[in-house]
């Protein structure tokens, strides 16, 4: 096994925290999701499953929680948005440059996208990500430019 790959679940979360990794999407040693995977153990039976509006639907199954680990440590790793944090957001198309602008002079990387917006529908919402524990480094940031309704 390559070095730095957790072998049990515990290990795996810890992980994903060292790294920064986005837990709203992955359920692992027991955090609540509303939607993403995750994994439980049943009668030493390890199942890697998916849930969406309370849906769960199981995926994988596994007889070790080495194996579901190494499973799902390659699954997260390889994920681009598990890594992400949403620390803008809002109708601006103005404050959404404005935070590209300062996120470039700091020499952060991050992601900027625009949705439908569901309060009104004929203007986008901005959204704008930042990758791992650079999250730490923006905070000031998201308490300007997260604009929750």
């Amino acid at each position: 096994m390559e070095p730095d790959v957790p072998a049990t679940v515990k290990e795996l979360k810890r992980w994903m925290k060292q790294r920064c990794f986005n837990f709203n999407s992955y359920s692992i040693h027991g955090n609540t999701i509303y939607e993403g995977f995750g994994i439980d153990t049943s009668r030493g039976v390890y199942t890697w499953y998916y849930t969406e509006r309370g849906q769960r639907h199981d995926l994988e199954h596994f007889s070790s929680e080495q194996e579901i680990v190494l499973y799902a440590f390659n699954k997260i790793k390889s994920d681009s948005w598990a890594r992400t944090h949403m620390i803008g957001f809002g109708d601006s198309e103005k404050d959404h440059g404005e935070l590209a602008t300062k996120l470039t002079d700091l020499g952060i990387e991050f992601l900027q996208d625009s949705i439908t917006n569901f309060y009104e529908v004929n203007h986008p919402a901005y959204r704008t990500f930042v990758y791992g524990c650079d999250l730490h480094k923006v905070g000031h940031l998201k308490k300007a430019y997260f604009k929750e309704r």
